[in-house]
């Protein structure tokens, strides 16, 4: 008498389990994934047809210049190529320096190329490399494509001399005056392009991220300082720290801008009124500022009472406590949050084409579609999409930069 033996059965694929424990699990689930699925297929459909046959680009081809930079005089725009070029030179060199730092602690690999950092690399600026490629097909003259190579060629050499410099050690007082030497550089380019077009004259979506920047960089210090303020001992700061909070959170944004477009010369004689593109600035970083204080209000209130307890324990003055325990403890609580408020700040930059008349992204996309070459053709579609899709780029970047950084802090784990 024989007897046989069940063969093993073989296991379904990995994608196969992934998909009856996330797809299929119950009917509900099939069913619900079958509908929203075809939706998606239909909507990507209708997306894709869109994009690629019956949408007419020759509007943001022939545009192009306007919707970037505005009326920016033809002869000054190497200006904006030598200042991008100088800035990725700063960023490789400071990106460099933060990883040989990192490589002589331990908490870093070398530099590389490795199918993973690839892929990491990949993951981080490839959106951003083929956003810049499409803008670059767009074009009809050879001054953006040396543009862009020189950007390139100056991050990758920043890059390397960074990682070169840091392997090496100095002396505080050389790593200082460095450090100063690389915070005077866009003081000294804002000044070079300012020579040539006024700040008034910076239109296009140059002034969206040029603005953006500017009341990120000045927000950030004013609205920690409102949060301290608001927790501070003392009666007059404190309240002043919250009426200034509460007043400005309470005040619609474009309500401020029409305000700085209308109001201020009633106070301020107009000869020395700042130009519409400081008041902008000015209003987003106070407006910004409150928000940005509510938010680190809450982070230094996570931080457990412990903490400070320790650094009076040690003996630490009340200055070193806040800026050495407490206040990095706090930011770091709150990276998503003070990330999620710069991107609003990013796509609020588009209220100043309507509170202030500034010649702005989305005020120059409604604009050219009354060209007369394109006046009537129900062009304002393909004009908004080529506009959203750029602030999505810029506002998705941002997003995954900062997810980045709370990885490697470890925002969210024990």
């Amino acid at each position: 008498m024989t007897t046989t033996t069940a063969r093993p059965t073989a296991a379904p694929p990995p994608a196969v389990i992934w998909a009856r424990r996330h797809l299929f699990r119950t009917p509900l689930d099939a069913a619900l994934t079958v509908i929203f699925g075809a939706l998606a297929l239909y909507v990507a459909f209708r997306l894709a047809r869109f994009v690629l046959v019956t949408a007419r680009w020759d509007i943001i081809a022939t545009n192009l210049k306007l919707l970037m930079v505005g009326n920016w005089d033809t002869v000054h725009l190497p200006r904006i190529a030598i200042a991008l070029a100088v800035l990725t030179t700063l960023g490789g060199l400071i990106a460099g320096l933060i990883h040989a730092r990192q490589v002589r602690r331990g908490t870093a690999v070398g530099m590389k190329l490795s199918p993973r950092r690839i892929g990491d690399l990949t993951r981080r600026f490839g959106l951003l490399v083929a956003t810049v490629l499409l803008l670059l097909a767009l074009t009809t003259t050879t001054g953006p494509w040396v543009m862009m190579a020189g950007v390139a060629v100056g991050g990758v050499l920043g890059r390397v001399v960074g990682g070169w410099l840091g392997r090496r050690r100095y002396r505080r007082s050389v790593a200082v005056a460095g450090v100063l030497a690389m915070a005077l550089v866009p003081v000294a380019l804002y000044r070079y392009l300012v020579d040539a077009v006024p700040l008034a004259e910076w239109e296009g979506f140059f002034f969206n991220i040029t603005a953006a920047m500017a009341g990120i960089i000045l927000c950030f210090p004013l609205g920690v300082l409102l949060a301290l303020g608001r927790r501070s001992k003392l009666p007059l700061l404190r309240t002043m720290a919250t009426v200034y909070i509460e007043i400005v959170r309470g005040s619609p944004l474009f309500v401020l801008l029409l305000l700085a477009n209308v109001s201020l010369e009633f106070f301020v004689p107009p000869s020395i009124a700042p130009s519409k593109t400081v008041r902008a600035i000015v209003v987003f970083t106070i407006f910004t500022a409150a928000y940005l204080a509510e938010i680190v209000r809450g982070g230094l209130q996570s931080v457990p009472r412990g903490q400070e307890e320790a650094a009076k324990s040690l003996g630490l003055s009340p200055l070193t406590q806040m800026s050495r325990i407490v206040l990095p403890q706090a930011l770091r609580n709150v990276i998503p949050a003070q990330i999620g408020q710069f991107i609003s700040l990013f796509k609020d930059t588009t209220l100043a084409g309507l509170g202030l008349g500034i010649l702005d992204m989305l005020t120059v996309s409604d604009a050219i579609t009354q060209q007369p070459g394109f006046v009537g053709q129900r062009l304002i579609i393909e004009t908004l999409t080529f506009t959203a899709f750029l602030f999505w780029v810029g506002s998705f970047t941002m997003s995954r930069e900062s997810q980045r950084l709370e990885r490697k802090l470890g925002v969210g784990t024990r």
